[in-house]
C-alpha cells in the first residue's frame, strides 16, 4: 500500500501505508515500532510532537476540506 496522508477534520494528519520513514530534521529516523497507521500534531499542543496524543479535543478547529492548488510557479 502506497503511504496516504489524510487531513482529519479538528484533528490531526493520519499516514497509512506498509512502509512508512518518518525523519526528522537532520535525516535520523523515528523508531515507528513497525505500525502501519500513525497520527501527526498538526495543533501544536501535543506533547509527543510530532505525534498526535489527543490534546486538540476542543481546542482545535479546522474542517479539512479538500482543494486544489494553483500551479506551481516557473524556476527562474
Amino acid at each position: 500500500m502506497a503511504v496516504k496522508l489524510t487531513v482529519l477534520s479538528n484533528g490531526s494528519l493520519r499516514v497509512e501505508g506498509d512502509d512508512i520513514e518518518m525523519v526528522d530534521a537532520q535525516g535520523n529516523a523515528y523508531g515507528l515500532g513497525g505500525r502501519t497507521r500513525l497520527s501527526i500534531c498538526r495543533c501544536g499542543l501535543s506533547s509527543q510532537k510530532p505525534f498526535c496524543d489527543g490534546s486538540h479535543k476542543g481546542h482545535f478547529e479546522h474542517p479539512a476540506e479538500a482543494f486544489d492548488l494553483p500551479a506551481p510557479k516557473p524556476a527562474v
